[in-house]
């Protein structure tokens, strides 16, 4: 599991068809991607029923951890939007069952509001 409380996860946007094959087998039916976001290795998917966090291991990558982070667990959660110095926005979830709050730094290109439109249509 990604450990969510030491560092930022820096995340820029991606088209969700260039992870669809990465994830597909672990959706389930009626599931689909509703956003995208990559770092280097790092991946992190909103579908209609969860966050998914793909953490990239090892050297050559070949050991993948995918954290499953649903929707009905979200107790709260906070948008922070881009300013005239600081391009980047943040997205804080926090979630009950010992996980507590996840943050993700969205890269300067990012529309949080409409990310945030898409939390609310699943958590509220």
């Amino acid at each position: 599991m990604i450990d969510f409380k030491n560092g930022l996860i820096k995340l820029a946007p991606v088209d969700p068809a260039s992870i669809q094959n990465k994830i597909a087998p672990l959706l389930v039916e009626g599931e689909g991607i509703v956003a995208a976001f990559k770092t280097i290795r790092d991946s992190v998917v909103f579908t209609n029923k969860r966050v998914i966090s793909i953490n990239v291991q090892g050297l050559l990558g070949s050991k993948v951890d995918y954290t499953s982070l649903p929707y009905s667990k979200i107790q709260a959660y906070s948008v922070e939007t881009a300013g005239t110095f600081d391009m980047d926005c943040e997205l804080d979830l926090f979630f009950g069952g010992g996980i507590g709050q996840v943050r993700f730094e969205l890269r300067g290109g990012c529309d949080i509001i409409a990310l945030n439109r898409i939390i609310s249509t699943y958590v509220l």
